[in-house]
């Protein structure tokens, strides 16, 4: 459409897609009508196990909007969800909030629960803590305390800074506790608090302000981490 001719901006024909523009103080039109624009949603959705954590899915699966109905925008899950998995899940159309809650160089904390088979040992828990060794190389160092004990059955909670693909199973089946059921309590400062599965809500600003505040801090964190490493490795 750019490239046709039929975007204009303050009345000028804009021929180059990579043209910058502000919509709060700038007039765009498309053949000639002026572009809506959407009001930022956030939207806190308690996600069920079963819908993918996806706009939309080309085979027809159910996915997480479908429990939102039609709200008016073009929505998307900040970060992702197994389908077997439930928990807190951050909906909207805000691409920087998104960029700060998904991408590594924020760090935002994620909190899970997990079922898991069998009693881990101490041993096992600061295997977690420490990192482990995956396919893809080793993870980070993760928060990890024993929430239940069981001799069938245990519940251990773990915090991460990343979120590689299906990172907190892969992470606990390696030290021997494959996970049975899988639920994320947190993300950043945000809890479920007493919001039933399959209910949502949307985000207040002090709320939505406040992941953008945690991951500023979790970035800087991860820096100064960073610096730290690097001048230890200097040293040697």
């Amino acid at each position: 459409m750019i490239r046709a001719g039929r975007i204009r901006v303050d009345g000028k024909i804009i021929a180059n897609p990579a043209a910058q523009v502000d919509p709060a103080v700038q007039r765009i039109e498309l053949n000639g009508r002026p572009l809506k624009i959407e009001p930022r949603l956030h939207i806190l959705l308690h996600k069920l196990k079963g819908p993918l954590s996806a706009a939309w899915d080309q085979r027809g699966r159910q996915t997480v909007l479908d429990q939102l109905g039609n709200l008016g925008a073009r929505l998307y899950p900040a970060g992702r969800l197994d389908a077997d998995t439930e928990g807190l899940l951050i909906i909207t159309n805000d691409g920087d909030l998104a960029l700060r809650l998904t991408h590594p160089r924020y760090g935002v904390e994620k909190v899970y629960e997990a079922e898991v088979a069998g009693r881990p040992s101490a041993r096992a828990l600061a295997q977690l803590r420490h990192g482990v060794m995956l396919e893809d190389g080793p993870t980070g160092p993760a928060q990890a305390r024993l929430l239940r004990s069981g001799s069938q059955t245990s519940l251990v909670e773990l915090t991460l800074h990343s979120g590689r693909k299906r990172q907190v199973k892969r992470m606990l089946a390696a030290v021997g506790h494959p996970v049975l059921s899988l639920r994320r309590t947190r993300v950043g400062p945000l809890t479920l608090g007493d919001l039933p599965p399959g209910q949502w809500r949307m985000l207040t600003r002090r709320e939505v302000a406040a992941l953008f505040r945690a991951a500023t801090k979790s970035a800087a964190r991860q820096r100064a981490g960073g610096d730290t490493r690097a001048k230890r490795a200097a040293l040697r």
